[in-house]
């Protein structure tokens, strides 16, 4: 199992780029899928390094970015697009050359190692098969390259039953002829047939309606869990994320947020950006100013006895963060929720409330069946421990 470790790293904007720098990663992918190994792709990804354009002033892919995924664990990395996800896996492959900073595997550093020599394998989110060669020849391309036919009948058998779910029923057509879902699911069995030391996941599932990225996410994490190999698996689904990661990196405009379990970055957010981000609906966060005994919020009076930050002087200027969930109805609660409209959750036995309170957006989700509060103001209370207090000015966490 490797310790994959990135210290320092640095990408420029490319010119023509949007939001992740060079070109993506589904360009590369055909050569990517198996032939790493090979010289003349060695040479092509010399060229195309050397092709990339200069960075435009100012703007950058990646600032500065540290991080650690542990042996063996998969760690999911979530944000928005364009936040520099995909440039960072293109990093830790060896697709793109960093301005600055290091990659290490385990302890060595292989920043300046070519991409076939890393022992990655690597799954797109646009599949990126080739569209002539029948299933099983895709998952053993790897062999045929490398000149290993023997191995390949003994690899493609094994591959298969470890895919399960009438895999072997796929190994005879071509990819025109496979759904999305299966022939996702090819590229995946391509990745594993190559025995990589690592697993690198760029939104693989994004493709796929919500039937097929449920069904695959259980089989990725059977696949994950039995091979224990060390896996980055990039998302903009945050249940995807929670489900297939043992941790999780949150970034945004090129910086890693904050790292940690899903409980551990729920249940405290670094910031008002990872506040608001996970979560669903987002964290509640309200103006507030820092009173002698408690806090003031619009015309209310909030007394959060505990949650107080020490150090500040009243009229410091704050965010009040409460989780939609925490918020429970009372009819003595301080917390009128005008509401506009109701999303019931009906899988979830629960209704959101929508609406503001004291002229802010506010968002409620209350248990069971309240559809019919729509147009109607209900009374709001929460715990006080459950709050959570950022700095109005820098956006961290207080406390």
């Amino acid at each position: 199992m490797t310790h994959i470790r990135v210290e320092g790293i640095s990408v420029s904007f490319k010119a023509g780029a949007s939001g992740d720098a060079g070109p993506g990663l589904a360009h590369f992918g055909l050569l990517v899928g198996q032939a790493l190994g090979s010289r003349e792709n060695q040479q092509f990804y010399r060229q195309m390094r050397e092709r990339q354009a200069p960075a435009v002033p100012g703007g950058v892919a990646l600032a500065g970015v540290s991080l650690e995924a542990l042996a063996g664990e998969t760690l999911s990395i979530i944000g928005p697009s364009g936040c520099g996800k995909t440039t960072l896996l293109k990093v830790i492959a060896g697709l793109q050359a960093p301005d600055a900073g290091r990659v290490y595997f385990d302890d060595r550093d292989v920043t300046n190692v070519e991409p076939g020599e890393r022992g990655i394998g690597m799954v797109f989110q646009t599949y990126a098969l080739y569209p002539h060669l029948r299933s099983r020849d895709n998952v053993s391309f790897f062999f045929h390259i490398h000149r290993r036919q023997a191995e390949i009948p003994a690899r493609v058998r094994a591959i298969s039953e470890m895919m399960g779910l009438n895999f072997h029923l796929l190994l005879d057509r071509k990819p025109p002829k496979l759904s999305g879902g299966e022939q996702q699911r090819v590229a995946v069995a391509r990745c594993i047939a190559r025995d990589p030391t690592a697993f690198l996941f760029d939104e693989p599932l994004a493709h796929l309606d919500a039937k097929l990225r449920m069904q695959l996410r259980v089989e990725l994490k059977r696949l994950l869990r039995r091979f224990e190999i060390t896996s980055l698996y990039v998302t903009h689904d945050q249940q995807e994320a929670i489900a297939l990661g043992e941790r999780i990196g949150v970034m945004r405009a090129g910086r890693i947020e904050q790292v940690g379990s899903y409980a551990e970055v729920y249940g405290a957010p670094a910031n008002v950006f990872v506040a608001g981000f996970i979560g669903s609906p987002p964290m509640n966060l309200w103006p507030a100013t820092l009173e002698a005994q408690g806090m003031r919020l619009g015309s209310l009076s909030l007394s959060l006895p505990g949650r107080l930050p020490a150090g500040l002087a009243p009229g410091a200027a704050l965010l009040l963060g409460v989780r939609p969930e925490h918020l429970r109805p009372a009819a003595d609660g301080p917390l009128a929720l005008h509401v506009e409209w109701a999303e019931p959750r009906i899988s979830d036995h629960a209704t959101v409330l929508y609406g503001s309170i004291e002229g802010q957006p506010a968002a409620a989700r209350l248990e069971g069946n309240a559809a019919g509060l729509g147009g109607q103001t209900v009374r709001l209370t929460f715990e006080p421990a459950l709050a959570h207090l950022f700095d109005a000015s820098s956006g961290r966490r207080l406390g």
